[in-house]
């Protein structure tokens, strides 16, 4: 909360900014907006740092970090920001069939101090004190009829799957047969056709733009529901 208002946080995980990743997370945060929410969109190309190092800070007995991960670098203001929120949302591109390793990088850092090695009734001691509604945005150059026989939901889902159990709450919304480049004819690439993709984008991306919109009011006004 920030000011008695929600506060939701946004993760770009794609290199490229003002496009699809880009776009789908400012209409969640805009979405987030239109019911009252507090917001922040961090671009995480910008910023300078690795994975968990494994130091198990996080772990030891009575460890004061709080569910925050203890490396001090120019993450931790970030990581400290998203303690206080209300609902997370990550986005990232898929590469070869994974998020970028910059979003795993994130995740690691975002979601491992919260867990916990403590178990209870086969349930993990999770530092938390609210359940936090989060999300993942994942675009992808395939289209959506490719998903199955690619095994998308089995890896992407993983991740999704990861937040629902750290963060108590979570949902996954995919953008499919995305528009690459700006100009199709400097590539090398025979695979897609540019003028399918391009018919594609203008019919369905803002369909995706509004699911996304939707998605950013549903998680703040689930997690109101919660404060």
């Amino acid at each position: 909360m920030i000011d008695n208002k929600p506060f939701a946080m946004f993760f770009n995980a794609s290199p490229r900014k003002g496009w699809n990743t880009h776009k789908m997370l400012e209409a969640a945060k805009s979405g987030a907006e239109e019911v009252g929410a507090v917001t922040e969109l961090v671009n995480l190309y910008d910023i300078k740092f690795p994975g968990c190092r494994s130091c198990f800070a996080c772990k030891l007995k009575n460890a004061k970090t709080n569910g925050v991960c203890a490396l001090r670098d120019d993450l931790r203001p970030i990581l400290e920001r998203a303690r206080q929120a209300d609902v997370l949302v990550l986005g990232s591109p898929i590469y070869f069939g994974y998020p970028t390793g910059v979003y795993r990088a994130f995740l690691e850092r975002l979601a491992f101090p919260v867990y916990s090695y403590h178990y209870e009734n086969g349930q993990p001691l999770v530092c938390r004190d609210k359940v936090i509604e989060t999300a993942n945005i994942f675009t992808m150059n395939i289209p959506e009829k490719w998903l199955d026989e690619w095994k998308y939901p089995q890896v992407l889902e993983s991740n999704t799957q990861t937040l629902k159990t750290v963060f108590g709450a979570s949902e996954s919304l995919y953008a499919c047969d995305t528009y690459q480049f700006t100009d199709y004819s400097r590539y090398d690439i025979t695979l897609f056709d540019e003028a399918a993709k391009r018919a594609h984008r203008d019919a369905q991306f803002p369909i995706d733009l509004a699911n996304a919109c939707a998605l950013g009011r549903r998680l703040v006004e689930k997690a109101v529901k919660k404060i």
